[in-house]
């Protein structure tokens, strides 16, 4: 993603976007008016985002999108406002928390399939810190972005994990083979 990352300035653009949409979707339940005409040409590219919301490092909401449907900016609002009110782990966000609430913005790159024949090799192949994981079983899937690894360091515990947020039970990866995909993420926050 190197060659095609973001600016600074585009970074504090889209921090600001999140920004306006999670104050007005708490404070008056929808997104608030938008005109791109400001906006640079990787804003205006569809890319596929996760919002962050934490409270003093704590998590309170994270929504986003593995594929890129519609423009980067507009992505990055509707998700704000999705982790502020459709987080299904945490009540809405409340116009009192605003001020406490930070916001991280990942910006994904397309998710490419991983081979591997054993759950061994998948573990050698993961690479903590880099990439986020898509776990895939039938009609199920959950993913973990790059960041979880900070919280989760092990790549079997990760798996694990992952497993338990699709609805499987931990260790399923050990014993079926599932599709994995993985993605980097270009990272920022207020």
């Amino acid at each position: 993603m190197e060659s095609d990352s973001l600016t600074q300035e585009e970074k504090q653009i889209l921090l600001r976007l999140a920004r306006e949409a999670l104050e007005s979707a708490v404070k008056e339940g929808k997104l608030p008016p938008f005109e791109n005409s400001f906006l640079t040409p990787h804003l205006c590219e569809h890319g596929a985002s996760f919002v962050t919301l934490t409270v003093n490092g704590d998590l309170r909401g994270c929504i986003g999108s593995l594929e890129a449907y519609q423009p980067l900016a507009d992505d990055v609002r509707e998700h704000a406002m999705a982790a502020a009110l459709q987080d299904p782990r945490f009540p809405p966000v409340q116009p009192g928390e605003l001020n406490g609430i930070r916001i991280e913005v990942s910006r994904l790159t397309e998710p490419v399939e991983l081979e591997y024949s054993t759950a061994e090799e998948l573990l050698v192949k993961l690479r903590p810190h880099v990439d986020g994981v898509i776990l895939r079983d039938g009609l199920r899937r959950a993913t973990f972005l790059p960041q979880v690894w900070e919280k989760i360091p092990d790549p079997a515990d990760f798996l694990d994990n992952l497993c338990y947020k699709m609805g499987a039970e931990a260790g399923v990866w050990r014993r079926k083979h599932l599709t994995i995909q993985i993605y980097q993420v270009e990272e920022f926050h207020e």
